[in-house]
């Protein structure tokens, strides 16, 4: 039986003056493949884009800055520094909805195997509740909180002084994990 001869593909050296090939695209029907506009218009609402695309972290860290900045705007608690952190969000805002076009377009092309360097999320269905002890006790602390509230009719005027203890409590924690994390890579290193 006979088979046809194989001619072997080879690629021109680029210095003939060939155009590199388009980059990849995704396939339309994969149920997978976003829509950078999409992204961008849900975006009008920071976070919601990035957490369309896939990239859920970014997206909460997205919606928390927002919500951070324009609490303390609301509350003065910046003095002087109000007009400068307006400009910031401005700026934070628009950055919020070219990232998520951004990351749409990517992601796409990663799909569909045109660019390796991109990280494309791990998970594509909606994200899992995980343990979390400080989530869990700060959400024990929440509840009871206003439980007493509601149920016992304590008043809640104090949190409005004491609220800035959260913010120090969470540094010091992020500062001893991250001290943990030194320390456990300074051992590691040495049985090298």
């Amino acid at each position: 039986m006979n088979q046809p001869e194989q001619i072997p593909h080879t690629s021109p050296p680029p210095s003939q003056g060939i155009p590199a090939p388009p980059p990849a695209q995704a396939s339309p029907n994969d149920p997978r493949v976003k829509s950078p506009v999409v992204a961008g218009l849900l975006s009008v609402m920071p976070g919601l884009g990035q957490v369309y695309v896939g990239y859920y972290q970014r997206g909460f860290m997205h919606i928390a800055t927002v919500a951070v900045i324009i609490t303390l705007l609301a509350s003065g608690a910046l003095g002087p520094l109000i007009p400068l952190a307006g400009l910031f969000l401005a700026f934070f805002w628009l950055y919020n909805m070219i990232d998520a076009a951004r990351r749409a377009m990517f992601y796409n092309r990663a799909l569909a195997g045109g660019d390796q360097d991109i990280e494309l999320p791990t998970d594509f269905g909606t994200p899992g509740l995980r343990g979390s002890i400080a989530g869990g006790i700060t959400m024990i602390a929440i509840g009871a909180i206003l439980l007493a509230n509601t149920r016992f009719e304590i008043s809640l005027d104090w949190i409005e002084e004491w609220w800035p203890a959260a913010l120090i409590i969470f540094g010091a924690y992020l500062v001893w994990k991250a001290a943990q994390e030194k320390a456990s890579q300074s051992v590691g290193g040495d049985e090298d």
